[in-house]
């Protein structure tokens, strides 16, 4: 089986290639060809092909279509800041570069027989609107208010016209605050969510944007890597709209901050300032209690407790000691 990789340079997609590299196959599929694409790819894996270039040039579609994926996980993006400050940009890279990959990958020539490339797409919880209902569930109408969303849910609506057209296989999961990523720019408002970890692990004073009380869905990179490799295993047949919000961790930032400090044994109410901007926390503190009865069915998981969510985003080697924690 052949995988693709776009994004790969970047948070998730670095830690979905560190995870097919280290456990070469999808469901009992091997991996037999792993490659990864992006604009600018550090040291890869070994045995993982490197594609650069700017997705949305013909040249670099071209060479997407002659490696021919089984499975492409899409995690190409402009992050959310970064879209709403460039719409144009966004529309090039989150929209238009997108639905080209999706017309290239349907239309490579497949065996008699074959089944279609399967796509799991990386999506976000942005397609919602704000304020958000006092419940999230499947029937939660998608009603963007950023440029990034907006285009997020337009690569959903594509992807599952392709999968009932039978061109391809799409799944496509709308992604939480996923933490903790390097605490480098990153175009993200919700960077501080990972900024506060990477702080009280090393003992460091945190001025939070958000107050205490304040909620957010959360989820590690490496459990998100993992929830990406089992939508491209699943069973999906089964829902038309081939969208799905991943299981969370709500957590108010009291809570995660207790939790950093009984895992690294600091004194987080010493060491965090709350200073509330009441736009960040209208959008990233105000996460209500979520129905993921659709999306545990089929599988898909959450960290299961608050330390293994901090553990698992802070420490490199704690997938191989977390093994005790399951996939359940």
């Amino acid at each position: 089986m052949r995988v693709l990789v776009t994004g790969a340079g970047g948070f998730i997609g670095a830690t979905l290639l560190r995870l097919l590299a280290a456990r070469p196959r999808i469901g009992q599929r091997p991996i037999e060809r792993l490659a990864a694409c992006d604009q600018r790819l550090a040291v890869l894996p070994a045995g993982v092909v490197g594609i650069e270039g700017d997705l949305g040039h013909a040249q670099l579609q071209e060479r997407l279509a002659e490696f021919a994926p089984d499975v492409c996980f899409h995690l190409a993006a402009v992050p959310g800041g970064a879209a709403e400050a460039d719409p144009a940009l966004s529309r090039r890279v989150n929209l238009d570069a997108s639905l080209d990959l999706f017309d290239t990958l349907a239309a490579v020539k497949r065996g008699v027989g074959e089944p279609p490339p399967v796509v799991v797409y990386a999506s976000t919880i942005a397609v919602y609107d704000h304020p958000l209902p006092d419940l999230v569930n499947a029937a939660t109408p998608a009603r963007p208010p950023m440029t990034y969303g907006a285009h997020k849910l337009a690569c959903e609506i594509v992807l599952a016209d392709h999968t009932r057209r039978g061109s391809l296989d799409g799944r496509s999961l709308r992604l939480p605050g996923i933490v903790a990523r390097p605490r480098t720019p990153s175009g993200l408002v919700s960077a501080f969510m990972s900024d506060v970890m990477h702080a009280l692990k090393v003992n460091e004073e945190f001025t939070c944007p958000v107050g205490p009380e304040a909620t957010a869905w959360w989820m590690s990179a490496r459990r998100c890597a993992q929830n990406l490799v089992h939508a491209a295993a699943m069973d999906a047949a089964g829902d038309a709209g081939r969208s799905w919000v991943l299981p969370v961790l709500r957590l108010s930032m009291a809570e995660l901050v207790h939790t950093l400090s009984t895992v690294y044994g600091v004194n987080g109410e010493r060491l965090v300032r709350y200073a509330p901007q009441p736009a960040v926390e209208a959008v990233f503190g105000r996460y209500p209690l979520l129905d993921d009865g659709a999306a545990r069915a089929i599988g898909l998981r959450d960290d299961v407790t608050p330390s293994a969510l901090v553990r698992r985003a802070l420490e490199p080697d704690y997938e191989a000691a977390a093994e005790e924690e399951g996939w359940r």
